[in-house]
């Protein structure tokens, strides 16, 4: 458990929060491109680490990311006009370019606008994402270099969904592999991105999963083990990448998947999730049950990034299935499955009254870690593991290893990016 001053220290990441400036340090998802897709398109509204703001692509192509509010009385900025290389508020005519640069006042002097300037963050797509920095502009990180924003357009697929809870209960389900063999059990064998992959009789036969986890520079390296045939076990291992990035373990040839927990605000995170192969392009039929929804995405509310099955509708849930076996939590969707308990947890997880089992080494060393990065920032200026590029270059894997093999060693190799080199995989 933590104390409710810890948990606040780790959930709260407003402007002028410890945990807020980790975050800050980073480059974070902020947009898919598919939002901005061309010059002078429509503006979007992005909340970041509570932060209000207004994104646009302007004439130019130049990406802007600034406070969504009109410095002259307040107006949002989302019902501007996006025009001749800038943001125009249509209530007087001010206007800005992508730097929150006032750079006309139609009612005042050419002058009048020079020392105007809105809050602005830099912006810049990679990887089918529109990155935001929103720290010190002199401590700017180099470009982020996840494996799967590297690889070209036809092998990868990211989507994004709304979540209604806080980002660390998020995370914290995204590192622990213990629950796979409850929650998301019928769905190993029916999902069409996860069935009929070797590993997945390990995670059915075994219920009780050893974690090892290792220390990384970025994060850590949580080892999941299971009992496989003879003299074997099966471990599937997890890298957590600071803040807020983890990758699952793969199954057989399927594409592997990742998520990012970005925070909106402290009730409220995005659930990017992206799937890719290093080696090949994602096949028709893998494309299709991605936008369809299935494996780590979702269906939606039309017209929005919603999840059609969300906390309105009790997630759709099934009990006639969960009572015949068919769904094991009664709710279809290895997704929201996942989300609907994160919601149900409340907006921010009460802490003070959890109990954590052996099986949650991988929370608790997490955690520790967050603290440490926390502590080293605001007493020492140190920057938190995971902005290094060189940090991003890791890998999930699925492997089997003899009882006497250290899996950290043993699976040292799986775990580092070879570009156009398959993944380790069961």
């Amino acid at each position: 458990m933590l104390v409710k001053e810890k948990n606040d220290l780790l959930t709260q990441t407003g402007p002028g929060t410890p945990m807020g400036d980790v975050f800050r340090c980073y480059w974070l998802p902020a947009l898919l491109a598919e939002e901005l897709p061309e010059p002078d398109c429509a503006p979007v509204r992005v909340e970041l680490l509570s932060e209000k703001l207004i994104a646009f692509r302007d004439t130019d192509g130049r990406l802007g990311l600034m406070d969504e509010l009109c410095a002259h009385r307040r107006a949002s900025l989302w019902f501007g006009r996006n025009e001749e290389s800038g943001l125009r508020c249509p209530y007087h005519g001010w206007k800005f370019d992508v730097t929150g640069q006032c750079i006309e006042v139609p009612s005042e002097d050419p002058g009048f606008c020079k020392n105007i300037k809105l809050t602005a963050y830099s912006l810049i797509e990679k990887g089918g994402i529109l990155w935001a920095y929103m720290g010190d502009p002199d401590k700017k990180p180099p470009l982020p270099e996840w494996e799967f924003a590297n690889v070209t357009p036809e092998q990868r697929f990211v989507s994004k969904r709304y979540q209604q809870c806080n980002w660390l209960q998020s995370l914290e389900g995204g590192i622990d592999s213990s629950h796979v063999s409850f929650l998301h059990s019928t769905s190993l064998e029916t999902d069409p991105l996860f069935r009929g992959a070797g590993g997945n009789k390990y995670n059915l036969g075994d219920m009780k999963p050893v974690f090892e986890v290792a220390d990384t520079d970025g994060g850590l390296l949580i080892g999941a083990r299971r009992m496989a045939e003879e003299d074997q076990y099966y471990w599937r291992i997890t890298p957590w990448v600071m803040p807020c990035f983890t990758m699952v373990p793969p199954r057989g040839d399927h594409p592997v998947h990742g998520h990012f927990w970005v925070p909106i605000n402290d009730e409220n995170c995005w659930a990017w999730s992206f799937d890719y192969k290093s080696q090949r392009d994602l096949t028709a039929i893998e494309r299709a049950a991605m936008e369809d929804g299935q494996g780590i995405h979702c269906k939606y509310v039309p017209g929005t990034y919603m999840p059609l099955a969300n906390k309105s509708n009790d997630y759709l849930m099934n009990r006639k299935a969960q009572k015949a076996g068919l769904l094991y939590s009664g709710i279809d969707s290895i997704a929201i499955q996942d989300g609907s308990l994160q919601e149900s947890m409340g907006p921010i997880c009460d802490r003070t009254k959890e109990m954590l089992a052996p099986t949650d080494k991988g929370i608790m060393l997490a955690r520790r870690k967050l603290f440490k990065a926390i502590k080293n920032l605001q007493e020492k200026g140190e920057l938190p593991p995971g902005v290094d590029p060189e940090d991003h270059k890791v890998r999930s894997a699925s492997v089997l290893l003899p009882h006497d093999h250290d899996y950290e060693k043993g699976a040292r190799d799986a775990t580092k990016v070879r570009p156009g080199k398959p993944h380790a995989s069961v």
